[in-house]
């Protein structure tokens, strides 16, 4: 959006300000690559109100700190964009700002950032679905406007919640599957256990069943063509994090899932895998307490 002229501002901290401001943004694709030598910056501190699309980014487990963040740059016209998987934040975000002013979205991407700041994307998919949770999409035309720019798919669902929990199955699936095993899903498949990430995808699902959203038939098969792909090196970014001791988004992708069961145990295989997730947390606590 900001190469293609349109007026963004990114709310940073100082850490990353001052990467931003050596190095400019830059964005390695298999798609073409972007570099904004002085992309716009403001700090919390700094931010005032006046901005009409807050587009949030974070992880969940920074989610709170985020909305501290940017609330000083919204006012009675701003509306809130959140990209991130699952549905809690959506909860938190309508208590703060009432559900009218939050939209739904999600993002279609594989990407990492390395230590110098740099944006890898790891794979050619670049698309982002937004939308109404009300169903009706004539109040965001000014949105669907400013998101429209060449570079990646910005696509207007009239079904916005639904396309959220599909994703939130595929990336519980996903991230259940190669963190518990500590592998990809070509390994896995090579294992002869790929009967665990059908079953795992087949949990998820019935769970978004239960809450009105089951997956269509053209998600599921989807999913499970990624997670039972012969030689596939795809794992699941929670399973990254994993191996470099960073924090997890656990609690709200598979334990927010959980939570939303029907009843318990509903989902025997997705239970053990958050058990095996907060073994890992606790553990990272216990080594960092230590150190």
């Amino acid at each position: 959006m900001a190469a293609a002229g349109r007026d963004v501002t990114f709310l940073v901290r100082e850490r990353r300000a001052q990467q931003l401001r050596r190095n400019g943004l830059l964005v390695t694709s298999p798609l073409g690559d972007v570099h904004l030598p002085t992309p716009s910056l403001v700090s919390a501190k700094d931010l005032k109100g006046g901005y009409g699309l807050i587009i949030v980014s974070s992880k969940s487990y920074d989610l709170d700190s985020a909305i501290e963040d940017f609330a000083n740059g919204m006012d009675a016209e701003s509306r809130v964009l959140p990209l991130l998987n699952g549905m809690r934040h959506l909860d938190v975000l309508d208590a703060r700002f009432g559900p009218h002013r939050v939209l739904g979205g999600l993002a279609r991407i594989s990407s990492t950032l390395d230590a110098e700041g740099r944006i890898h994307q790891l794979g050619p998919f670049n698309a982002l679905a937004f939308g109404s949770r009300a169903g009706s999409d004539t109040a965001i035309d000014d949105v669907a406007e400013a998101l429209r720019v060449p570079g990646f798919d910005a696509l207007l669902s009239r079904d916005i919640l639904h396309e959220m929990w599909e994703k939130w199955v595929f990336i519980a699936a996903a991230a259940s599957t190669t963190s518990l095993m500590r592998a990809t899903v070509g390994d896995i498949v090579a294992a002869a256990a790929q009967d665990i990430p059908v079953r795992l995808l087949q949990e998820c699902a019935a769970i978004a069943a239960a809450n009105g959203f089951p997956p269509r038939d053209s998600a599921t098969q989807a999913g499970l063509a990624i997670l039972t792909a012969p030689g596939s090196a795809f794992t699941a970014s929670m399973l990254r994090d994993i191996e470099q001791g960073n924090r997890i988004e656990a609690d709200h992708i598979v334990g927010d899932l959980l939570r939303r069961a029907p009843q318990v145990p509903a989902a025997p295989l997705l239970a053990t895998t958050f058990a095996h997730l907060r073994a890992y947390e606790a553990r990272r606590k216990r080594e960092s307490s230590a150190s």
